[in-house]
């Protein structure tokens, strides 16, 4: 999609969620997945349209999500969607290893049986996703792998720090699993670390968790900035 196409965001059916909630959720998961491009400009009357919400309820989405990072306000031209930039994501996947390696201790301290059960779950849904070719499958799969381990670790002040930068996570996240161009291996390994990592969580070794956890950001990093790299040698 070009930086002058319309924006392509589902209208909002209102239910029982907050509506701003809703809207929010919508654009958001819409620029994670690509459907609002890089540069897209974000028009407040075309959203309006698209979601039948009233401009408020666009306006105070557009605050969370230039709040989120996913956003930036341009002055004469308006909100549009912020570039990914190698620079930003070589900064994210830093903070990511020891935030996620954090999280992956704690879960492996702390967590119940429950906890490990629902993790078990979600590393099989990732299975399943990664056999398919739904990039968009696998993505939904992934980040809820990473949700349930962000709870069992029972740190609300990790899982805040975690939260600020999720969205920004997600978005990057979705070019190593969706882009046309990802290498097929890259799913394998990952796969296996996550196998691996339950393994650890299992037996209680926090030690173990953290590093493999950090070990496979180090990889999805590496695959993400290859192609980076890919994309700016054929500009």
């Amino acid at each position: 999609m070009s930086p002058t196409q319309s924006p392509q965001v589902v209208r909002i059916e209102k239910h029982a969620a907050p509506l701003r909630q809703q809207v929010l959720e919508a654009l958001r998961s819409s620029i994670v997945s690509g459907r609002l491009a890089p540069g897209q400009r974000l028009i407040e009357r075309e959203l309006i349209e698209m979601t039948g919400v009233s401009r408020t309820v666009i306006r105070e989405s557009l605050r969370q999500l230039e709040a989120e990072g996913l956003i930036e306000i341009i002055p004469n031209k308006g909100p549009v969607v912020r570039k990914l930039s190698a620079t930003e994501a070589e900064d994210l996947y830093r903070i990511r290893a020891v935030l996620e390696g954090l999280a992956a201790r704690f879960f492996a301290e702390n967590a119940d049986a429950a906890d490990v059960h629902m993790l078990q779950e979600a590393l099989e849904a990732v299975r399943l996703a990664y056999q398919g070719t739904d990039g968009e499958l696998a993505l939904a799969a992934k980040t809820r792998f990473y949700d349930v381990l962000y709870r069992g670790g029972s740190s609300e002040t990790l899982a805040s720090l975690l939260a600020m930068i999720q969205a920004r996570i997600w978005r990057w996240r979705a070019v190593g699993l969706t882009h046309p161009n990802r290498a097929h291996k890259r799913l394998t390994e990952s796969v296996s670390n996550l196998t691996r990592l339950v393994s650890a969580i299992e037996g209680g070794d926090g030690d173990m968790a953290e590093r493999i956890t950090r070990e496979e950001v180090s990889k999805a990093a590496e695959e993400v900035m290859r192609l980076i790299a890919a994309e700016q040698e054929t500009d």
